[in-house]
């Protein structure tokens, strides 16, 4: 294959990786073009893999997804080794994760958390944590690993605090969806809380918690890279504001529907942080 040939297959699949991105998800897409330009399909390339991964466990359900996980799991690692895979979204991947010097435990503990959603209906609190960190922290640092573009040093440095936002992220989606969660896949997420009786005691506990993490991310948002730290915070308000809209809503709202913010609201949020950011407010 020559070199433009192979440039050509190379680019076309991070396109693929980026309409994926485009059609699941508006808030991630904008928080993206927030980003300096070099990090667009890097990031593109690890959301891609990431929604498809979880799709396997949250969508075909009339397929056997063990299975499915299983030749995902073992592609995502021929892929990396060989540097190359026909599948655009494992080969758009690998090409980051090589790159960027990914750490295959990170993508072992993503895959785990995928597994266990296959599994476990009920949590207790370390395997909350070990999924917590599988299915949310671990896109956080990979996604750190690109910002810093292999300086190890700020990555240590960052590590903690992008673990955090992943967490606060992550739990901020399990009290949004917990009526799907709940209904659709007989999921609880929260360790100790019964979803027949969640009421504001319960609420305000996870609440406190996710607090916090939101509250430690954010000395490291402000400690990022230019080019990243635009992108990161635009995510992070976005979900600190369906966080509050959340947080002001009795337990029986949340049990009985999803919240949103509406596409309109999220754009205004991208286009209010990023003035705010360039003229030295935020």
């Amino acid at each position: 294959m020559g070199m433009d040939a192979k440039k050509l297959y190379d680019d076309t699949t991070f396109e693929c990786s980026k309409l994926i991105t485009q059609r699941y998800s508006t808030s991630f897409t904008l928080g993206i073009k927030t980003l300096d330009k070099k990090f667009h399909l890097p990031i593109y390339a690890i959301y891609g893999f990431v929604r498809y991964a979880d799709e396997i466990v949250d969508t075909f359900h009339d397929q056997d997804k063990k299975a499915l996980l299983a030749d995902f799991k073992k592609d995502t690692y021929e892929a990396i080794a060989k540097g190359i895979s026909l599948n655009p979204v494992l080969h758009a991947f690998q090409l980051i994760v090589n790159q960027y010097q990914i750490d295959l435990d990170l993508i072992e503990a993503f895959l785990k958390s995928m597994e266990m959603d296959l599994d476990f209906k009920t949590y207790n609190d370390s395997k909350y944590n070990e999924y917590i960190y599988g299915s949310a922290e671990v896109v956080g640092l990979m996604c750190l690993k690109v910002y810093v573009e292999g300086d190890q040093q700020e990555y240590l440095r960052l590590r903690e605090p992008a673990c955090k936002l992943g967490a606060a992220f992550q739990k901020v989606n399990f009290l949004r969806d917990i009526k799907s969660d709940y209904e659709e896949r007989g999921r609880v997420y929260f360790p100790g809380v019964d979803f027949m009786s969640f009421d504001k005691s319960a609420k305000q506990l996870i609440e406190e918690d996710i607090q916090k993490d939101f509250d430690e991310a954010l000395i490291g948002i402000n400690q990022l890279p230019t080019g990243a730290k635009l992108g990161v915070k635009v995510a992070y308000l976005y979900y600190q504001k369906l966080f509050d809209k959340i947080k002001g809503l009795p337990a029986e709202t949340i049990t009985h529907e999803r919240i949103r913010i509406p596409n309109a609201r999220k754009i205004s949020l991208l286009v209010g942080t990023y003035f705010g950011m360039k003229l030295g407010f935020s």
